[in-house]
């Protein structure tokens, strides 16, 4: 069941993205809850939900955070309501994205969620983090200034670093008018339905050739989709342009 977000929402939402082990997700629940977040989604748990190991390591963050974490089959359903997204990875893996420092991203996220937007901060699997594919869904990326000989952060350890520069910003900053006052922002799944109707169309032209690299192509296109920060009034507009396109052509 979603997690209860509020419409006008006060913090970010952290998304857990095929988190591996019990414990570890509530340790990050406690790191959360550490600095006044609740917030939390989960993609495809892989030992299932609820996990009696995340409610024990949890301790008392399990009845703020856990018990209202919301369940998604994947990373587009988990951010569908979400006007901005983050991917927090070591690496930028060839996609093209802004890359901001911890400090820089919970600024941004704490100045855009006082205008009104919904954020999400996706953090991937302990063992191979973010995939590339779970990576075009987001608005750009977060990456850590470590050691770059050691550059892994467990789950928690990321949770926690996001959770407190974003509660050390929370009496710092000041609403901004984004410049984009008159217009509603486009949503995750604003997003996604225009990706998946361009891929529908160009999949109709024979534009994916050669077939190997079509995969490649279409998470390209993804990846732009997202980072444009379109208005919903543009998103429909394309829509409508690329019906025009092609019912002219017929």
């Amino acid at each position: 069941m979603p997690d209860p977000i509020p419409s006008a929402p006060t913090q970010p939402v952290f998304v857990l993205v095929r988190p591996q082990m019990g414990e570890n997700i509530g340790a990050a629940a406690r790191a959360m809850l550490n600095f006044s977040l609740s917030k939390m989604r989960l993609v495809a748990p892989r030992d299932g939900w609820p996990n009696p190991k995340a409610e024990a390591m949890a301790s008392g963050a399990a009845d703020k955070v856990l018990n209202y974490a919301g369940v998604f089959d994947d990373v587009a359903g988990a951010v569908a309501d979400c006007d901005f997204v983050f991917a927090t990875t070591a690496r930028g893996r060839e996609l093209a994205k802004p890359i901001y420092t911890p400090e820089a991203a919970m600024l941004e996220a704490r100045q855009r969620i006082l205008a009104g937007q919904k954020v999400a901060i996706l953090f991937g699997p302990e063992r191979t983090g973010l995939e590339n594919d779970d990576i075009t869904r987001a608005n750009a990326i977060i990456t850590v200034p470590v050691n770059p000989e050691f550059f892994s952060l467990n789950l928690a350890q990321a949770v926690l670093l996001s959770a407190y520069e974003y509660s050390r910003h929370s009496l710092q900053a000041t609403p901004r008018d984004p410049g984009l006052a008159a217009h509603i922002p486009a949503t995750a799944q604003d997003v996604e339905k225009l990706g998946d109707h361009f891929e529908t169309r160009l999949d109709e032209t024979g534009f994916f050739t050669p077939p190997e690299k079509a995969p490649m192509m279409k998470r390209n296109l993804r990846n732009m989709w997202t980072r444009f920060a379109m208005t919903r009034s543009e998103v429909q507009m394309l829509h409508g342009a690329l019906r025009q396109i092609f019912r002219a052509r017929d």
